[in-house]
């Protein structure tokens, strides 16, 4: 009977966080200035954290950097980010990621997203569709850190790479299959 109670406290609780969160993610669009610094700040980070990321960066043809994705759930879930595409380091677009989700999930995350476009065809692709969707409009490949830190450079062929990572690294069990990234005029 206590167990069923406490249960019941938890799941009041994660609901309740959850109903908390999620309009504050969704109702604040934030203007292209606010993009752009925090889009450096996770950039920033990637490229502390990670050996390697500059030269993986820098060999780019864009870059799709979405900083402090909201993402939260209670069997169903959602997540919410603003974000912009860089190429040769400036910014030449707005876009937003929103995905959702059914399962076994209970809580709230902040993460980042960072898609690196390695071929033209790719990042053309991607710039001329106007809701582009994560394993049906262009497959990406997961990117591994290695325990040391680096990059695993065997990932580089693919045409797109992602990483999601928050502030404490890399996510465990992170996806963005499905996600939709819609462009904004900003």
């Amino acid at each position: 009977m206590k167990i069923q109670t406490t249960v019941r406290v938890i799941l009041i609780l994660c609901m309740t966080i959850i109903i908390e969160l999620i309009p504050c993610a969704f109702s604040h669009a934030a203007t292209a200035k606010e993009i752009d610094v925090s889009v450096d700040v996770a950039l920033s980070r990637f490229t502390k954290d990670v050996k390697g990321a500059k030269d993986f960066l820098h060999a780019a043809k864009g870059v799709l950097i979405i900083p402090r994705v909201m993402q939260a759930g209670l069997i169903i879930g959602g997540e919410y980010g603003e974000g912009a595409l860089r190429i040769g380091g400036k910014t030449v677009g707005y876009y937003n990621i929103a995905a959702a989700s059914f399962g076994y999930q209970i809580g709230a995350q902040e993460k980042d997203i960072i898609l690196v476009f390695m071929d033209e065809a790719s990042l053309n692709k991607f710039r001329n569709s106007d809701n582009w969707q994560a394993g049906v409009d262009g497959t990406v490949a997961l990117g591994k850190i290695g325990a040391e830190g680096s990059i695993d450079t065997t990932k580089i062929k693919e045409p797109i790479v992602g990483f999601v990572f928050g502030q404490k690294g890399l996510m465990a069990g992170a996806s963005i299959e499905g996600a939709k990234f819609t462009k904004l005029q900003k």
